[in-house]
């Protein structure tokens, strides 16, 4: 069993953890983009000029999508809620808002964001893995009450004993997809298609683990119809997934000129 470590007691300054994870998984997540852009002989210079709106609309959709559908009773506080970007945040919602964000970016600069997609895809999945680990370190996503041998042993005080992660199972999962997404690159299959099959290796398991989240805690995540918002959106990146595998076509061989990657690398700002 995980030892619990209170997430206060690794505050340096006034400096989170977790925030500390989040802006390591960003940095993570944008240079492996641009990198896998320059290996498929793309120009890098749009993810660097798309990088802040994308994380500016990441934290604003991200705390939209906690308060009004994650804690909605948090605007009875007081209306100000809505502009604490920094005071709770999805990270389904802060995905969707970076993806909405480049969707736009990218056709008002009249590149096609189709050819980034495999490179986002390589980058945002093991990003995210990091930033989730941020969630384990802080341990605000405690879930039922088990005696798993991957269990933190939160304080019975508190929490009443040992408990599932969702933060640290979320990450395993991502680093795992991770690989996958690597392995299938290398070899060449599933061009062009590697965000929807991250989509279809995410959604399945972040839906099962959403079913391991607390029922019985004070501050627990608002269900719907029995589900959490997170699961109804693992139901469209399903939707999603499975439209992406039918429609797009892998490149043709070869498309992509290896010889710009190592120059291209270079004038990364």
């Amino acid at each position: 069993m995980i030892p619990y470590v209170n997430p206060h007691s690794l505050k340096v300054g006034p400096i989170e953890p977790f925030g500390i994870f989040v802006a390591l998984g960003i940095f993570l997540a944008a240079r492996i983009v641009v990198k896998q852009s320059a290996k498929q002989g793309l120009d890098p210079n749009p993810i660097h000029d798309y990088a802040p709106w994308g994380v500016g609309a990441g934290v604003v959709a991200g705390h939209l999508v906690h308060l009004l559908f994650y804690h909605p009773e948090e605007l009875s506080k007081s209306p100000f809620q809505l502009f604490k970007v920094w005071d709770g945040l999805s990270s389904f919602g802060g995905l969707l808002g970076g993806v909405i964000a480049a969707i736009i970016y990218f056709k008002i600069r009249g590149v096609s964001f189709s050819k980034y997609a495999d490179a986002f895809a390589l980058g945002v999945a093991p990003g995210w893995g990091v930033a989730r680990l941020g969630c384990f370190v802080a341990h605000d996503h405690p879930g039922s009450r088990t005696d798993f041998f991957l269990a933190v042993n939160f304080p019975a005080d508190v929490y009443g004993g040992p408990r599932h992660d969702l933060g640290m199972y979320d990450a395993i999962l991502l680093f795992a997809i991770t690989g996958v997404l690597f392995a299938l690159r290398n070899s060449g299959k599933l061009q062009n298609r590697l965000l929807h099959m991250l989509a279809l290796l995410y959604a399945p398991g972040r839906f099962f683990f959403d079913t391991l989240r607390a029922t019985d805690l004070r501050y627990v995540d608002a269900r719907y119809l029995g589900l959490t918002p997170a699961q109804y959106g693992c139901i469209l990146l399903v939707v999603y997934g499975l439209w992406g595998l039918a429609t797009k076509r892998a490149s043709a061989p070869g498309s992509a000129p290896p010889s710009t990657a190592s120059g291209s690398v270079k004038t990364a700002r």
